[in-house]
């Protein structure tokens, strides 16, 4: 059984042999004759010879083909699209400023409130009391006042008649100052007791919605605790985020425009401009107010802005032309008159659906759209012109 395998091995041997040794006479046992070469005097045969019989035009490497399209720069469409969201252009949490229990009845969420509503009426407890008692101290301290004002004028009289001591009208004068103090602290102490009987009447600080339900009747309200939440849906805020590259070319009182998740399409005004990034995104906010006097669009709801710029100038570029160089600066690679390419920096001012609005370029810019990610800056290529339905071959001489 194991005779088959090496006389198998013994045939392959011997076929490698005629074909690695022996090839020309295997050739010649079939008909075929071969090329011959004087190697020895360095003569080339063949196709080698007609190589080089030649001219020198042929010995020219062959230059590596790119397609290039020419751009001119042109004017931007003086708009900027930004991604954004509804926004209540205020918002309040409505607290307590003392504790008491809550009396009145609650609001519904989503009532609308005017300015100077009451949202919540706490019980005042003892604290009328305390205001009564404060009112009594303030009467007795202008009493006093008054009784001591008299007792000075007489005590200056008698003093200038020679009838008392002229240091009786300087302990006149201390009664009055000190009944004067207590007057005060007394006033002070009414106004106290008063502002505590005021903050026991919560009221709504501007109009707008009541998103959550106001305190509960007979609920324990402390200092700090929440009574209800308003928003100000009139007007309303559409907040976008522009980029770094973006910021510059808006201004406030621009017209601006919006179409919400919905559908529905707002015009406004940009009434605010960050002047500090986001230290996340790194984008700054933009701020576009938008009358609602039906309450028709909602806080939170995703939009599309499109945004008033002051003109700019750029060039439109497909983004498969972009590429990035080794030390990792975005651009585009150009070709020159004489068809080397060289690498140019570039910035992105926005994206369109034919590509990217780009600066950095020349007025006029002859951009590798294809291949230019297989070459190097200063290297010659042979150039296939894109453009007009034609395309214009150069050699590259």
């Amino acid at each position: 059984m194991r005779v088959v395998p090496i006389i198998t091995a013994a045939l392959v041997l011997v076929v490698l042999y005629l074909f690695v040794m022996e090839r020309d006479t295997l050739l010649s046992w079939v008909g075929v004759e071969t090329a011959q070469t004087d190697e020895r005097a360095g003569a080339p045969s063949g196709a080698a010879a007609a190589a080089t019989v030649d001219g020198p035009e042929d010995e020219r490497p062959q230059l590596f083909g790119v397609v290039v399209e020419r751009f001119e720069e042109r004017d931007l469409e003086s708009a900027i699209v930004l991604r954004g969201r509804t926004e209540a252009s205020r918002s309040v949490e409505v607290r307590a400023q003392t504790s008491g229990l809550v009396l009145s009845t609650p609001r519904a969420r989503g009532s609308l409130v005017e300015a100077g509503d009451v949202l919540c009426e706490l019980d005042p407890g003892t604290r009328a009391a305390a205001l009564s008692e404060a009112e009594a101290r303030l009467a007795g301290a202008q009493a006093t006042l008054t009784e001591a004002e008299i007792n000075r004028e007489t005590a200056t009289r008698l003093a200038e008649g020679g009838f008392r001591a002229q240091n009786s009208t300087a302990s006149a004068d201390a009664a009055v100052e000190g009944a004067r103090a207590a007057l005060e602290a007394a006033q002070a102490s009414v106004e106290v007791a008063q502002a505590e009987l005021d903050r026991l009447t919560i009221t709504a600080p501007f109009a707008g919605v009541l998103e959550v339900d106001s305190a509960e009747t007979g609920s324990l309200m402390q200092s700090g605790g929440l009574c209800a939440t308003i928003y100000q849906l009139d007007p309303i805020l559409l907040v976008g985020f522009a980029a770094e590259t973006q910021i510059n070319r808006l201004e406030p009182g621009a017209m601006a425009g919006a179409e919400l998740s919905n559908g529905q399409r707002v015009q406004g005004r940009v009434t605010f401009l960050a002047r500090a990034a986001d230290t996340a995104t790194r984008t700054f906010r933009v701020e576009v107010t938008v009358p609602n006097p039906d309450l028709a669009l909602r806080d939170g709801m995703s939009a599309t802005l499109l945004v008033g710029a002051s003109a700019t100038r750029g060039h439109l570029v497909p983004g498969s032309a972009l590429t990035i160089d080794d030390e990792g600066v975005l651009g585009l690679r150009l070709v020159d008159e004489t068809n080397h390419t060289f690498f140019q920096p570039v910035t992105v001012l926005r994206d369109a659906p034919q590509g990217f609005w780009v600066t950095g370029l020349p007025e006029v810019a002859d951009v590798i759209v294809v291949g230019q990610e297989y070459v190097t800056d200063g290297i010659e290529v042979q150039v296939t012109r894109r453009g007009d339905g034609a395309a214009d071959t150069r050699s590259g001489e």
